[in-house]
């Protein structure tokens, strides 16, 4: 049974934009039959007012009224025509593919150390000081270790650590087989901050006392309660 007025949105047109829904899509569709340029342009101001009320959070970015006015441009499908603060947007091909994004291939000999970290080790190999070159190697096991056992979450022998660098930096950067690296447990424990930190050293932090006027009228207790029931 058809009755008048009465529609599915099915059968309506499509929101351009859900942010703002169909009766703001139906006012800008309205925006466009007003003949009077002039007018046309006062009421797509008002029409960016509401927007910005409609959908607060397109506040956040400094240039939200650029937004507001793209979308409104959007909407009306790039056809308004209003003496607007900003050139209208360029309508998209819909029908263009996006640029593909090719997967990376570093082809690292050990993937769990990750490829910035046979970078490092790459570079550290130049380094010529002596004294710098052998801090850079322990801090490199250090994190190598790391990022093992972030891998596998697993105990990790620091000779296999120490063979594995020797392995990735071609022999250029070698710790003796006595090197003690960081401890596992040293490496997976994760530090707690204090609750002693900002409150006096009790480990307990103390509410302030606020009196709540309310509250205290509210209560048969208290004197002024009697009172303000007589008056």
């Amino acid at each position: 049974m058809e009755k008048e007025g009465l529609f599915y949105n099915t059968e309506r047109n499509p929101i351009i934009i859900s942010e703002y829904g169909r009766n703001m899509q139906e006012m800008i569709r309205h925006l466009m039959e007003i003949e009077d340029r002039k007018k046309r342009t006062e009421a797509a101001y008002f029409i960016i007012a509401v927007m910005a009320q409609m959908n607060p959070q397109v506040k956040e970015s400094s240039d939200y009224i650029h937004k507001l006015w793209d979308h409104l441009y959007i909407i009306s499908d790039y056809k308004l025509d209003v003496d607007g603060p900003y050139d209208p947007p360029q309508p998209l091909n819909e029908s263009s593919k996006p640029h593909h994004v090719d997967y990376q291939n570093h082809n690292i000999q050990y993937g769990h150390y990750g490829h910035y970290m046979a970078k490092m080790i790459e570079i550290a190999s130049t380094v010529e000081d002596q004294e710098t070159r052998e801090a850079l190697t322990h801090s490199i096991a250090n994190q190598m270790k790391r990022n093992y056992l972030e891998w596998n979450g697993n105990v990790v022998n620091d000779q296999q650590i120490i063979e594995d660098l020797k392995v990735m930096s071609k022999g250029r950067l070698v710790l003796p087989e006595d090197t003690k690296l960081n401890g596992t447990n040293e490496i997976l424990s994760k530090p707690v901050l204090s609750q002693k930190q900002g409150n006096g050293g009790n480990g307990k932090k103390k509410k302030k006392k606020q009196s709540n006027l309310k509250a205290d009228m509210n209560n048969p207790n208290n004197p002024n309660y009697k009172k303000r029931k007589l008056q």
